[in-house]
């Protein structure tokens, strides 16, 4: 996958993530990318618990083999906190591609409540178990764009 195949797969995320923010869930989104480049799913935040990540990771488990997901990409508008690293290393998904970083997100919520973020990196989740997961993010030329629907999102 270039970068700028990487880009447009995060930017199809955003579309998603706004699509939630625009329902009232908080502004994330995620999408799943086979390995001829087809989109399989797309799924945005719920709460605070039900993240894009986790709930695109746990459909794609009961949709698809592990060997399939391991050939596959998940790709979010943001760096997936340790929760969402953790549920798709498990459910096999082979590649991340992320557009910016948890901090940035850390700047824009401070401590708001329902976004008690973690300084625990995704890399750093990934590269504490057996498979070696593919990262790639984050995407500082786009950075703006994507973090766009958080800034009013978060002062409600």
């Amino acid at each position: 996958m270039t970068r700028d195949q990487m880009i447009a797969y995060i930017l199809a995320a955003n579309a998603v993530a706004r699509n939630a923010a625009a329902h009232g869930h908080h502004p994330f989104g995620a999408v799943l990318v086979s390995p001829d480049g087809t989109i399989l799913m797309r799924q945005g935040n719920i709460d605070t618990v039900r993240h894009a990540e986790t709930e695109l990771a746990r459909r794609a488990a009961a949709a698809y083999s592990p060997e399939f997901l391991w050939s596959c990409t998940l790709v979010s508008t943001g760096e997936p906190c340790a929760m969402c690293a953790g549920t798709f290393y498990w459910v096999n998904i082979g590649r991340l591609v992320y557009g910016y970083e948890e901090t940035q997100l850390l700047a824009l919520t401070g401590d708001h409540a329902e976004n008690p973020t973690m300084n625990l990196p995704a890399r750093t989740v990934l590269s504490s178990g057996q498979k070696a997961i593919e990262v790639h993010g984050p995407f500082p030329e786009i950075e703006g764009e994507l973090l766009a629907p958080h800034r009013d999102f978060w002062r409600r």
